[in-house]
């Protein structure tokens, strides 16, 4: 859905999304968010959020129609901070790829929001390339990609994972949350993570060394004990054949 540029029409609102169900919804956001902007820290033509607004209906913003996914990210954009998505200041760009954390709360308001309303609304009018929903509860996990307009369910691979083209990563589980792994199946970690990891490759590479040292010191103290009993025996153990 393509909309003018109208004047008059603000080009920046705040965000006016409710309090997260739970501790299990914002860390699986964070996530999501921390370890995308991780990967593609030398990228700038990206912008990814996690419960902010997406403004996309300039008719209605008196009755505050705009609707916020848990997740999205919006490719061949500026990487800039925003107080939400506005879609007529965004050049009519809505979210290449949208990812929506189950609530049950949200399910016994509402039992269609997220597996019906919400999949139309990203279909028939942001037209969002794949849509992802989670469930960090029941660990239900299912992607749709959009083909001739309409989510068609996406396949899994051994490992349950789904392909998203958009990021040209997998979203799978691991360790009970949704991340992100790479073509060759490695998973991709936060800051944090790396950092660690970083640490344990460091630690593991000093070990290696003052393993290696060790074993060079044996190797020479074996040698002048056996250089001693030569010299025992009368030999000199510098004038024997190697």
């Amino acid at each position: 859905m393509v909309l003018a540029q109208q004047p008059g029409l603000p080009l920046e609102i705040a965000s006016d999304e409710p309090e997260l169900e739970s501790s299990l919804h914002l860390e699986q956001i964070i996530l999501l968010l921390k370890s995308l902007k991780w990967l593609w820290q030398q990228r700038t033509d990206f912008f990814a959020a996690g419960n902010l607004s997406i403004y996309y209906d300039p008719q209605q913003l008196q009755g505050k129609r705009f609707r916020g996914p848990d997740f999205f990210v919006v490719l061949d954009t500026q990487a800039k901070p925003r107080k939400s998505w506005v879609v007529w200041a965004e050049n009519h760009r809505y979210p290449n790829l949208i990812v929506e954390i189950l609530s049950q709360k949200t399910a016994k308001a509402d039992p269609k929001a997220d597996r019906s309303d919400k999949k139309q609304l990203y279909q028939d009018t942001f037209q969002t390339p794949e849509y992802f929903w989670f469930d960090p509860v029941s660990l239900e996990f299912e992607g749709f990609v959009l083909r001739a307009g309409q989510y068609q369910a996406m396949a899994a691979d051994l490992q349950g994972r789904r392909w998203s083209e958009q990021l040209g990563l997998y979203l799978g589980l691991w360790a009970n949350q949704l991340r992100y792994f790479t073509p060759a199946g490695e998973w991709v970690p936060t800051p944090e993570e790396a950092a660690e990891q970083e640490r344990l490759r460091a630690e593991q590479e000093r070990l290696r060394a003052e393993h290696e040292r060790l074993r060079a010191e044996q190797a020479e103290a074996r040698a002048e004990r056996l250089a001693a009993r030569l010299r025992a025996l009368g030999l000199n153990p510098d004038e024997l054949e190697p």
